[in-house]
């Protein structure tokens, strides 16, 4: 039945695009791509990196190594600016990296590092980089619908996202918003993709600049249409009143959290936590407290911590449709049970604090 849905047409998949521009509060162009964020934020690297530019590559989880990656291997010399992934990266050491560094022309920063449950003071860091002349890249994958997100405001030029967090859509879809100081700098470039799946500018001429009447191919539909779906659902519920959904899971599970002995933030500062993943640290293997949290509950969205962090960090995912008390009072019960600690002070701490946040 759903392969015989009517085709998407251009309208269609333009007025998706402006439904991401609203959430992104941009005016800036907006590019739908048809694949996981890691599409774009590849595409908006090696669109303004080459050999001869700098990049400084703030680092506050895995994402930001991955960046690094791609930096190097399109030529540009990097400037890795890494603090410990449990805390942010605050603007006064990325206006001091810029001083050390005057060539800089590029800053690429992870809004919200959901595997390791920290996020950064964009704003702050923004206004540096803008004042310093650099182009900013921004992972909003994780932030978006969780936190505010003022795109044109905050003055950050390249802003990808996904729908499969926050916003509660599908993983097979992205965007990326391109400032007209992104769009002039990929131009420039001569090492920019074109002809290539990676490549903005083709996007920009086959689509933006050709009045958005012809898609220069057949769109992923079903992905569209969940993308859309979702947009229509935060619009309804309000952008302002899902955002304070996160928050208030977030401040609940932390709450909940620190009344459970085997565990503690991993972000030490409530202010440094992300609102759409609680990382705890734990006395006891942490992927084994995982396994036997989803043998007692497998829905609950709770995992251990990637690579060298699985047997330490545990992770708590409140985003999108799970970001409601029922689901934090449902994982701090199991996390109790499955630690043998009473639950009723987690829970008491828990729905405390969902209150206050709310």
């Amino acid at each position: 039945m759903l392969l015989d849905l009517p085709p998407l047409t251009a309208d269609r998949f333009a007025a998706i695009e402006d439904k991401v521009a609203a959430l992104l509060r941009t005016d800036a162009d907006v590019i739908v791509t048809q694949g996981e964020a890691l599409l774009p934020l590849e595409a908006a690297i090696k669109g303004v990196a080459h050999p001869g530019s700098t990049a400084l590559n703030i680092v506050t989880g895995p994402y930001g190594q991955t960046f690094g990656g791609w930096l190097r291997d399109a030529g540009a010399k990097v400037v890795d600016l890494a603090v410990p992934y449990d805390t942010a990266v605050p603007a006064t050491r990325v206006a001091e990296a810029l001083q050390a560094y005057p060539e800089i022309d590029f800053v690429s920063l992870v809004h919200a590092e959901a595997a390791t449950g920290n996020t950064n003071p964009v704003a702050e860091i923004a206004a540096v980089v803008r004042a310093h002349g650099a182009l900013l890249m921004l992972d909003a994958v994780a932030s978006v619908a969780a936190e505010p997100l003022l795109t044109d405001a905050w003055g950050v030029d390249l802003c990808v996202i996904g729908g499969q967090k926050a916003m509660g859509g599908p993983a097979g879809v992205s965007a990326v918003s391109v400032s007209e100081r992104a769009w002039q700098r990929i131009a420039a470039n001569p090492a920019a993709p074109r002809r290539s799946y990676l490549s903005l500018l083709d996007w920009k001429e086959r689509w933006t600049d050709a009045g958005r009447t012809q898609l220069p191919h057949a769109p992923a539909q079903l992905e569209m249409l969940a993308l859309d779906a979702c947009l229509d659902a935060i619009a309804a519920e309000t952008l302002d009143a899902v955002i304070a959904r996160h928050r208030a899971a977030a401040a609940a599970t932390r709450a909940g959290a620190l009344a459970l002995p085997a565990l503690a933030p991993y972000v030490p500062a409530a202010e440094h936590a992300a609102p759409v993943a609680t990382t705890l640290r734990t006395t006891v293997d942490a992927a084994e407290l995982a396994a036997e949290v989803r043998r007692r509950a497998p829905q609950l969205p709770v995992q251990a911590g990637g690579g060298p962090l699985s047997a330490t960090m545990l992770r708590v995912n409140h985003y999108g449709p799970a970001a409601n008390p029922e689901t934090v009072i449902a994982v701090l019960e199991a996390l109790a049970q499955a630690t043998g600690a009473p639950a009723a002070p987690a829970v008491s701490a828990a729905t405390a604090a969902w209150e206050r946040a709310v």
